[in-house]
């Protein structure tokens, strides 16, 4: 797996950060409409807000990513598990508390997240 990214520069992982943005309003937006004429409207605003807080952490890891490649910090492998795995919990307490406050909401909560992924 990382033998693949070694072969992408780092013009085209912008490129591809800003093509992953571009996907993820797109299907956003077809999700709000989709659902919203089949009357599934909070799924489709879950599925936004799924893809929004995956969007939001795909660019905290990109800034922290950045970051630590230029603290000039040997190891900076902790520092990154761990910030990561914060953000990753912060994530799924949110996802999992819309599911038990509004389940279509947080079951489209949890598409988008899982959309974002592929």
């Amino acid at each position: 797996m990382i033998d693949a990214f070694s072969q992408v520069s780092l013009p085209q992982i912008s490129t591809v950060a800003r093509r992953t943005s571009l996907a993820a309003l797109a299907i956003g937006g077809i999700a709000v409409i989709a659902l919203g004429l089949t009357g599934h409207a909070l799924v489709g605003m879950g599925v936004c807000l799924g893809l929004a807080m995956a969007l939001g952490n795909f660019r905290l890891i990109s800034r922290a990513t950045v970051k630590a490649s230029t603290s000039g910090n040997p190891d900076t492998r902790r520092p990154l598990a761990l910030n990561t795995l914060g953000r990753m919990g912060v994530i799924t307490v949110i996802a999992f508390g819309l599911v038990f406050l509004s389940r279509p909401l947080g079951f489209g909560t949890l598409v988008g997240l899982a959309a974002f992924q592929f």
